[in-house]
């Protein structure tokens, strides 16, 4: 008997621990974490290991209550598309008064773990979390202006690093952000070429043209020229402390081309397998430049 109920108990820990993963989304959670994290031993002078549990502590609060804002307000949306309908709000495992209160808890504790760090950490942490979940979120269902609004949240983690480990925004935390911020305009679009019929069940709006074709693909491309410009321009000295040796760069332009190259592929096929190909390729460059950063920081 008492085997009995220590295996239901187990059960719904599990159960509870899972739909807490994916009210959060904890992989998106963890790799905007890590984008943050970059961005700190980038702008650090030393490492300060309490400095960097606040950072990883907090962002993923703020990003989790993003989500789960996200997840409360798209709760109808949601029933009617394949990939989310199993969410747990929609799926009926969770009330919208316990996803609320997740919400606002992490929404407080993320707040209070940045401000630790420094007031304008705390504000940048804060306006994402306003962006993505009061702008963006709504704006998905009228206009496909909505990615162009989320890209300002969403190019945040990088530079938030930056800014909690000097306390200051200046061209070099800008220029994270404006790497991060062109980057997501190809990685969202492939996305959204994926998953266009299944965003169209729930009216959302996320491809540049409205439809999976030539306009939006020439798009991909142009985006994808822009972050690769934004991505070495570090190397010419322009960027304060921010900087690239000449090697680093060559790594950080060659991975972008490789990019280039599958949205090249999505223009000439216009299907979802280029499409998947890109979007692949875009979150394997993102983790690989930001690696690259750091690395070239301390070795060179």
């Amino acid at each position: 008997m008492k085997s009995a109920v220590g295996s239901v108990k187990n059960n719904t820990l599990s159960i509870v621990l899972s739909d807490f993963k994916e009210i959060t989304k904890a992989k998106l959670a963890v790799s905007v974490v890590f984008s943050s994290i970059a961005g700190y031993f980038l702008g650090a002078y030393q490492v300060d290991l309490v400095s960097l549990l606040l950072l990883m502590f907090g962002g993923y609060c703020m990003v989790g209550a993003s989500n789960a804002y996200n997840q409360i307000i798209e709760k109808d949306l949601d029933a009617l598309m394949k990939r989310t309908r199993n969410r747990p709000i929609p799926s009926g495992r969770m009330s919208v008064r316990t996803a609320l209160i997740i919400a606002v808890t992490l929404t407080v504790l993320g707040v209070l773990a940045l401000l630790a760090l420094s007031p304008k950490t705390a504000m940048f942490g804060a306006i994402s979390i306003f962006l993505y979940t009061s702008v963006y979120t709504p704006l998905k269902t009228k206009s496909p202006l909505a990615v162009f609004v989320g890209a300002f949240p969403g190019a945040i983690p990088f530079m938030l690093g930056w800014v909690a480990a000097t306390d200051d925004f200046g061209i070099e935390p800008g220029t994270l952000f404006m790497i991060q911020f062109f980057w997501q305009f190809p990685h969202f679009w492939a996305l959204g070429w994926m998953l266009d019929e299944d965003y169209k069940q729930a009216g959302f709006k996320m491809l540049p043209t409205g439809n999976k074709d030539k306009g939006t693909a020439l798009q991909i491309i142009l985006y994808t020229i822009w972050m690769i410009v934004i991505s070495i321009v570090p190397v010419f000295g322009f960027t304060g402390r921010l900087h690239l040796s000449i090697p680093a760069a060559v790594i950080v332009l060659l991975s972008g081309l490789v990019m280039l190259f599958f949205a090249f592929k999505l223009y000439e096929n216009r299907d979802n397998a280029s499409a998947r190909k890109l979007m692949l390729a875009s979150v394997t460059y993102i983790s690989l430049i930001q690696v690259v950063y750091v690395l070239d920081k301390f070795i060179s």
